[in-house]
């Protein structure tokens, strides 16, 4: 499915309909060039959620975790840019970090990828003059929740 992000109030609403329907367990792959907006839209998730402070992109730090009661479920915020390989991944414990938590990966190809499982939303953004599409595809744990 295409839904069209003409504006950051567009972002924002998509971002806290995705917060409504996610679950532990959960995978928001986001995906998309440097600029598309994918932290734009991880951190409308994670308000979302109802956390109410500065949400950091962890370009550097790689992962940030958000737990109960700052957000609705625990929250794995994950910046895969920096990986080189995708067994780098399990180098820093990201199973451990997704234990009971969703998690928004930002380029998660660079983590191997998580489409294969049926908890994934997989958003690609590509930029359209000045806004942004969407392309979703949810996996089959995604039926009758996918945002629209």
């Amino acid at each position: 499915m295409k839904i069209a992000l003409p504006d950051l109030s567009a972002m924002d609403r998509l971002g806290r309909k995705i917060a409504a329907a996610l679950q532990s367990g959960d995978v928001v792959a986001l995906s998309g060039g440097l600029g598309a907006g994918k932290t734009t839209l991880a951190r409308a998730i994670i308000a979302g959620l109802g956390h109410e402070g500065e949400v950091p992109s962890p370009s550097f730090s790689i992962v940030e975790r958000y737990d109960p009661p700052a957000v609705r479920l625990p929250l794995v915020h994950a910046d895969f840019y920096r990986l080189a390989h995708p067994l780098e991944a399990e180098e820093i414990g990201l199973d451990d970090y997704r234990a009971n938590a969703a998690m928004i990966a930002e380029w998660p190809d660079h983590a191997g990828g998580f489409a294969h499982e049926p908890g994934c939303l997989s958003i690609a953004l590509d930029v359209v003059g000045e806004g942004r599409i969407a392309i979703v595809e949810g996996g089959s744990d995604w039926l009758g929740r996918m945002p629209q």
